[in-house]
């Protein structure tokens, strides 16, 4: 909510019902997904639980179709893009350099079906029983390796290559913070994409330069044949902080989307982003800087604080 608060309106539209506001809805859809649960389940949760509904300001506990026509503006590209800037906000301050990042992409399951069920179907030999997944939700991303916080963004449907991806997301990512070091592995290897950032953005850029047909020749652009002669062994180790935020995003969430279509999944995909932003907040606001306030005796009482206190102590942030 105190992310939604800086960047969106309190309603859409003049005339609406101005039963919940903006920054309730995104809040609540923050929830689902931090429960692992949908829809339906996050209305049940909150019909139990009179406390965090007081905490958010809820008079009424929202229809589950309330919350699904919310996410499809509070969660288009534009709104996802202000809201993760706003997380961004929150989280540096007025602090804006990042010493290093890192580039990296990922594939979520279009189904809830457990690995084993998908790979026992495989074996059979009947081919009306084969499962062969096309077309995957991609989710591209850039993110601070000393904090895991995401900086910027990318949603699609795969399997594509990666190496047109890199400008968007480091032009998004450069509008927001400054970034000093970029490391991406050899999907994002192109002259071109060495150019824009280290020429035009200032970022020094770190890609192994095996893009292509092996080959002993050495490369023809300046910056790639820079990273055959002189690569940075000991810096290119960062790269494994991206893997850790994509498995982050898979284990406290999930593993899978529930969106059907192409626009859905997107958004589904947003919001898992956005969530894990949120998560890092509540974790340092909560646990991090509670010693410097007196709300540090609340929450040392429990080594698990309600989702009430938690609320609470994020929208004082």
């Amino acid at each position: 909510m105190a992310a939604a608060l800086r960047v969106l309106p309190f309603y859409t539209h003049t005339n609406s019902p101005k039963k919940f506001t903006q920054h309730q809805l995104f809040a609540c859809l923050v929830l689902k997904n931090f429960l692992k649960t949908d829809y339906r389940g996050v209305v049940a949760h909150l019909a139990d639980h009179p406390t965090l509904r007081e905490v958010m300001g809820l008079k009424h506990v929202p229809h589950f179709t309330t919350l699904h026509k919310a996410s499809r503006h509070l969660l288009a590209s534009a709104p996802a893009r202000r809201v993760l800037q706003s997380t961004i906000r929150l989280h540096y301050q007025h602090r804006r350099q990042v010493q290093s990042s890192a580039v990296d992409s990922t594939g979520l399951e279009c189904s809830c079906a457990s690995g084993y069920f998908v790979r026992r179907r495989q074996r059979v030999g009947s081919p009306w029983k084969m499962v062969v997944y096309h077309h995957y939700p991609k989710l591209s991303l850039v993110s601070d390796t000393s904090c895991h916080f995401i900086l910027a963004l990318r949603v699609g449907r795969g399997p594509r290559p990666d190496v047109d991806e890199f400008r968007p997301l480091v032009k998004d990512a450069w509008r927001t913070m400054s970034l000093l070091r970029m490391v991406a592995d050899a999907g994002y290897d192109s002259e071109s994409n060495h150019r824009f950032a280290r020429q035009r953005c200032g970022i020094r850029t770190i890609i192994p330069a095996k893009h292509g047909r092996p080959t002993a020749k050495p490369a023809t652009g300046h910056y790639r044949r820079l990273m055959q002669v002189r690569f940075d062994s000991d810096a290119y180790h960062d790269r494994t902080q991206v893997e850790t935020v994509m498995s982050m995003i898979k284990r406290n969430q999930l593993p899978y989307v529930r969106g059907r279509t192409y626009h859905s999944q997107c958004r589904d995909l947003r919001l898992m982003t956005l969530t894990h932003n949120v998560t890092i907040l509540i974790t340092i606001e909560v646990f991090y800087r509670a010693g410097l306030t007196p709300f540090c005796h609340a929450v040392s009482c429990s080594s698990r604080p309600c989702a009430a206190i938690i609320i609470s102590r994020i929208l004082n942030f």
